[in-house]
């Protein structure tokens, strides 16, 4: 058994995890990235998105315990851009609780996500920070297209034979 401290109903409380739920990916909550190679791998290996509110890094999870592969984990930084230690602190708060309420229903159970606070994360409304996170999902999790030659009508090959001489 293992215990959580979870936001829920608008509080903070302690929810206790059996290892049949862990395997499962039963419990709502999200597991935090902690490591700095967790960070750097999302960065080097990872799809990136940038909004006007924040920057979403998203890669499948490399994590080598028991639930690898099955949960969701979510990282929050903010750069000295964004302003001193209180400005910092207020705009990784302000990413916290955005992926508490927009991030589960769009992210993929095995992916990291890393949220990446901007200057204009204190100044934009929640809301428009909620469609910021919803569309960098969207994109990020997009198939790609393949890219063409940028042609739009390539030459067609004729069937006839070259004549010769």
């Amino acid at each position: 058994m293992r215990r959580v401290f979870v936001f829920r109903n608008s509080s903070w409380r302690w929810q206790t995890w059996s290892a049949e739920q862990k395997m499962t990916g039963m419990s709502e909550s999200l597991r935090r990235l902690t490591k700095r190679s967790d960070f750097l791998h999302a960065n080097r290996r990872g799809q990136r998105y940038t909004t006007p509110g924040l920057v979403l890094q998203t890669v499948r999870s490399q994590a080598k315990d028991e639930t690898a592969g099955i949960g969701i984990r979510v990282g929050f930084t903010a750069s000295k851009k964004v302003g001193n230690a209180v400005a910092r602190n207020r705009a990784k708060r302000r990413l916290r609780a955005l992926a508490h309420e927009s991030l589960r229903p769009l992210a993929r159970p095995g992916h990291d996500y890393v949220l990446i606070a901007r200057t204009g994360t204190l100044n934009r409304s929640f809301q428009d920070l909620q469609n910021d996170l919803q569309t960098a999902l969207t994109r990020v999790h997009q198939k790609k297209r393949p890219k063409t030659s940028g042609q739009r009508n390539p030459k067609s090959t004729s069937t006839t034979p070259p004549e010769s001489k």
